[in-house]
């Protein structure tokens, strides 16, 4: 172990913290932005050994300015906006898609949810100074903040948690597995606090001391690989039997696809591409969101137009709209059928967690804005995670869109699935990087609670998922065409999805409590 840190690190540590007014903001703004190189789609995790580390030592030097506490905050609110904004660029590309209406709102959208976004890290950076804790408590501090800021965000306000920390993980099997016990907020924690330990190495300490928390750190990384690799078996999970599912990507682009003029060619198209090579071999066929553009409940000849190219014996799962009622009592849902080979609907699932300004205007009569999917109004709520049991597959739960995002709500706790089934219409983000998070985000939910998942997409990703979060079948963005895949059987209830969030508390819990006990070495 070296005795002294690598020359220069503590003069720049220094340097750093002094830093103050837009050189501050700047730097920690640009420190965000490169946090984002270690998110999907780049997975560039080294960026976080300098972005998280900069952004300590920003609040160590808060301490030396006017107002700290400010300091403190907006070190982290300016590291939130720069990491948010690169982050969530491709809204642009929804309200893009009806540019004349929407267009002037991208800069307002991109950087005042970033702002909003930034006000937990900013929270978590001020609660990392306002504990008067150095070197690797204040690090401990800080990771417990994070994670908590990152529950808020999932929860208050119908919630947003897209690109967790943790989920720069995605795309090594292995360091994904810790969510089966702790969930993806869990991950991030440790994640943040192994990142930003290097912050240590500026500390005053001599000798061995100094290198103390960054090799713990880096010990608990390799326990958490090593741990992943033991639990992931080497071959391919054993499957569903007599089930083969095809999963269909028509590839529609958004601007095209609610066109009055072209929704039936549109069903018709999807027919077609379900009917492609190896037709034969399939049992069941699965659409995404709002493949079939019309009111799929009311119209039975379409239904029935729908069975042709439904297996014998199978089920077609499609996304369509739902609607009921006239005049004052009009109501739509953003749903999912089941439908058999006679065009009769074996089961409906309604959306439950909708998207702002996307299907519902929160806040409608003052809130002057209209939201940007066109047709039909503001869609209902369905009533939550439900399991559906339908003929010929095991019991699934179904998930439209971004309700794959949101940990621990994706299941019903009193009748657990056999796998997990989400549809969207990704082509709302173009051809951009949303979509790589959106389906990394998916993955993850199949580790956290031990089940498989099969995504169909309008423009892609369309993928199964084993419940290790392996992908074992996969058709990528942009691209048209089916992809036909076994169903993996699920794994025993895993600790997350058992206990949910209760296990990343208790780890919030623990991390401060041993910031406490090492705050000598601060």
């Amino acid at each position: 172990m070296p005795a002294d840190p690598p020359r220069g690190i503590v003069a720049l540590a220094r340097r750093v913290g002094a830093l103050t007014g837009w050189r501050r903001a700047a730097l920690a703004a640009l420190l965000g932005a490169l946090a984002t190189a270690a998110i999907p789609p780049v997975y560039f995790v080294p960026s976080l050994l300098v972005s998280l580390p900069g952004l300590v030592w920003l609040v160590d030097g808060a301490g030396a300015a006017r107002r700290p506490q400010w300091n403190a905050f907006f070190a982290g609110w300016w590291f939130g906006i720069g990491h948010f904004a690169t982050g969530l660029y491709w809204i642009a590309h929804a309200l893009l898609v009806d540019a004349a209406r929407f267009g002037w709102l991208i800069p307002i959208v991109i950087f005042g949810l970033s702002a909003v976004l930034a006000i937990f890290i900013g929270a978590a950076t001020l609660a990392m100074w306002l504990s008067r804790l150095r070197g690797p408590s204040a690090v401990l501090v800080l990771a417990a903040a994070w994670t908590v800021g990152e529950w808020l965000r999932g929860h208050i306000f119908t919630g947003f948690p897209w690109n967790l920390t943790g989920s720069v993980w995605a795309d090594i099997v292995p360091m994904m597995q810790p969510a089966a016990a702790i969930g993806l907020y869990g991950l991030s924690l440790l994640t943040v606090a192994i990142a930003a330990m290097p912050a240590t190495l500026a500390t005053e300490a001599r000798g061995p001391r100094r290198w103390l928390a960054t090799t713990a750190a880096a010990l608990l990384l390799a326990a958490l690989w090593v741990g992943g690799v033991v639990r992931v078996p080497t071959g391919e999970q054993p499957a569903v039997p007599d089930i083969r599912l095809r999963l269909v990507q028509p590839d529609i682009p958004q601007s095209l696809k609610w066109d009055p003029a072209l929704r039936e060619r549109h069903v018709i198209h999807t027919m077609r591409l379900t009917r492609e090579a190896g037709y034969e071999r399939i049992t069941h066929v699965i659409w995404p969101e709002a493949a079939v553009p019309f009111a799929l409940s009311a119209d039975a000849t379409l239904r029935q137009a729908i069975g042709s190219v439904i297996p014998s014996g199978g089920l077609l799962l499609t996304g369509a709209p739902r609607i009921a009622g006239q005049g004052a009592t009009f109501q739509a849902w953003n749903s999912l059928y089941a439908i058999d080979g006679s065009g009769a609907v074996a089961a409906v699932f309604d959306k439950f967690h909708l998207v702002p300004l996307g299907e519902y205007v929160p806040l409608r009569g003052i809130v002057p804005l209209e939201k940007i999917t066109a047709g039909i109004g503001d869609f209902s709520a369905g009533p939550g995670p439900r399991t559906l049991t339908l003929p010929g597959l095991p019991p699934v739960s179904p998930l439209i869109c971004y309700e794959v995002i949101f940990g621990g709500a994706v299941a019903d706790p009193a009748a657990r699935p056999g796998w997990l089934l989400n549809v969207t219409n990704d082509a709302w983000f173009g051809i951009s990087s949303g979509p790589h998070q959106h389906f990394a985000s998916a993955r993850f939910r199949a580790v956290e609670e031990g089940l498989p998942l099969a995504r169909a997409a309008n423009n892609g990703i369309s993928a199964m998922v084993d419940p290790y979060g392996r992908v074992t079948a996969l058709l990528g963005l942009g691209r048209m065409g089916v992809v036909d895949a076994t169903l993996p059987q699920a794994l025993p209830p895993t600790l997350y999805a058992r206990y949910g969030d209760a296990i990343p508390a208790l780890l919030v819990v623990v991390a401060l409590a041993l910031a406490a006990a090492l705050r000598r070495f601060g």
